[in-house]
């Protein structure tokens, strides 16, 4: 499952579910939410994993952003050279389309997995299911129940670490 949380509202957007979360599935997943509102600004906050920094997502985000430029080739120069030159090709502030990488090991400060952990709890922990198709079904609906009953953004609570004397 790949899946985006609007952090204002508090509601997950556009899931996808399927076998495989590959680069390809990726990309098409961060095609399909940009199509929700193709002018808008969108941001992304992801994790280091490699297909957030993918040779198909900097094509992507070129071609929505309406950027030009030669990009090089993957693993011999310009912007396609390295996942470093793609991932800052990428976070560039400058462009409509972007993506904020959080640091390794820091997946709290990434809300769409604080909401998987909600699922999980809410939803899997206690299922029985006969399918793939089945569990897609269910957690879909689950999305859906979730956006109209309970959708509002995070609260943060932590004050941080007491001093130890």
């Amino acid at each position: 499952m790949i899946a985006n949380w609007d952090v204002a509202r508090g509601k997950v957007v556009s899931p996808s579910i399927g076998p495989t979360r590959t680069e390809q599935d990726f990309s098409e997943h961060i095609q399909r939410t940009i199509k929700i509102d193709e002018k808008a600004e969108w941001i992304f906050i992801v994790d280091q994993l490699n297909t957030h920094k993918s040779e198909s997502l900097v094509k992507l985000v070129a071609e929505s952003c309406g950027i030009t430029i030669d990009l090089g080739r993957k693993g011999k120069e310009g912007i396609l050279q390295s996942m470093d030159s793609r991932a800052d090709f990428l976070s560039d502030e400058s462009h409509r389309i972007r993506f904020v990488y959080i640091p390794k090991h820091t997946s709290w400060l990434n809300q769409i997995e604080c909401w998987f952990s909600i699922l999980v709890r809410r939803l899997l922990k206690r299922i029985t299911v006969r399918s793939t198709e089945e569990i897609s079904q269910k957690i879909l609906n689950f999305i859906d129940y979730f956006n109209q009953h309970f959708a509002k953004p995070f609260v943060w609570k932590f004050k941080g670490f007491k001093d130890h004397k």
